[in-house]
């Protein structure tokens, strides 16, 4: 049922999104947030943001396997994200976003650049305001990916904008 986010809906959302991803060749899928139901249901990786951090059983997530992803929005959150050596970070939000309300001022490309270095070894994906039309700036910034949902979703022809971002993933 739409809208109805009790935890046993939400878990059967969750597994039946992980099986769907096992049913492609290829697929990734990552699971945001509900990290147990996502190492139950043998999910390919997870991600979390820092107020997981202080629940979250990482090292169970290690030990099964799964690919872990963290949000970052501050120098502070960057630091304290790479020593749990995650599989990639990420930083955002990058621009303004209508998506959902942050806390946090936009990172901004010059910020983005020097977080980016600063998050080695790890892959760093951009999240955060991202439009079709402003990949090249940040995928300039150094950052190994770009996460993107209103660019797609709110996009007139929403699969022609999904081919034309993975077009330019291609290219880069």
């Amino acid at each position: 049922k739409a809208g109805d986010h009790t935890p046993s809906n939400i878990a059967i959302e969750v597994i039946a999104a992980i099986e769907a991803g096992k049913a492609v060749p290829g697929a990734q899928v990552f699971i945001n947030d509900h990290w147990q139901i996502a190492m139950a249901a043998d999910a390919y990786g997870v991600h979390l943001g820092q107020e997981d951090l202080d629940t979250a059983d990482i090292e169970a997530l290690r030990n099964a396997g799964i690919c872990l992803g963290l949000s970052t929005h501050t120098p502070a959150e960057l630091a304290r994200a790479k020593a749990v050596q995650p599989s990639y970070l990420a930083i955002g939000p990058i621009y303004p976003t209508t998506l959902k309300v942050m806390p946090y001022e936009p990172v901004g490309l010059e910020r983005l650049a020097a977080w980016a270095k600063q998050a080695a070894p790890y892959p760093v994906v951009a999240i955060g305001g991202i439009s079709l039309d402003r990949l090249p700036g940040v995928m300039a910034c150094g950052v190994d990916g770009v996460a993107v949902v209103s660019a797609v979703t709110l996009a007139a022809d929403p699969h022609q904008a999904a081919l034309a971002g993975l077009k330019f993933a291609q290219k880069s």
